[in-house]
């Protein structure tokens, strides 16, 4: 549920970029940020491992405007992908109003992306959340990798009828902002029901 400001009409909704380890999480939370002006955005605060891994969050605001008298904000997270973090995961997957899985197309790496799937459906369920009314879209990222895992391939194992689906390439930014679009309109539209 967004949180409502109403002293300084503001409303904050949580985006969350979900997905296993070295998947595009945080590539695809850097490029939005480098695309948009700079009256759009707060600054990008990233708390990685010397490896340059996500250890905790990444995080930045993302500034809409206004909507009949109050700002509109988009608080955009990426959870760590290593599944020792799994309870840093769903803290911050706590009060959040929808999530981009961010799959790896790398055929090997097809279990972790179940395995992370599955446990966001855990995490949802544990936190209260319907998993099958939550907004989420789902990113096939890395499509530019030899013989990538077909698209419907999770959608499959999950059983996730009508989800939308991006392919992505994050370092290049191909996808990345298509996908960002149509997490926040569906969250919006969710919120206004």
């Amino acid at each position: 549920m967004p949180y409502i400001g109403f002293h300084n009409k503001e409303v904050s909704f949580k985006i969350v970029y979900y997905g296993p380890g070295m998947s595009g999480k945080t590539t695809n939370l850097v490029h939005i940020h480098k695309s948009l002006r700079p009256d759009r955005k707060g600054e990008m605060v990233m708390l990685d491992t010397e490896e340059e891994r996500t250890l905790f969050f990444d995080f930045f605001p993302l500034e809409l405007g206004q909507v009949e008298g109050y700002s509109v904000r988009f608080n955009m997270y990426t959870v760590p992908g290593q599944s020792y973090y799994e309870a840093s995961r769903k803290l911050v997957l706590d009060s959040a109003d929808g999530v981009v899985f961010v799959a790896d197309s790398q055929p090997e790496r097809l279990d972790e992306n179940f395995q992370a799937y599955a446990q966001l459906l855990q995490q949802l369920d544990a936190l209260g959340m319907d998993a099958n009314a939550f907004p989420v879209v789902l990113q096939y990222n890395k499509r530019d990798c030899g013989h990538p895992i077909p698209i419907g391939t999770i959608e499959r194992k999950f059983q996730l009828n009508g989800i939308p689906v991006f392919e992505s390439v994050a370092q290049k930014g191909k996808g990345v902002m298509e996908t960002v679009r149509t997490v926040t309109q569906m969250v919006v539209k969710r919120f206004e029901i």
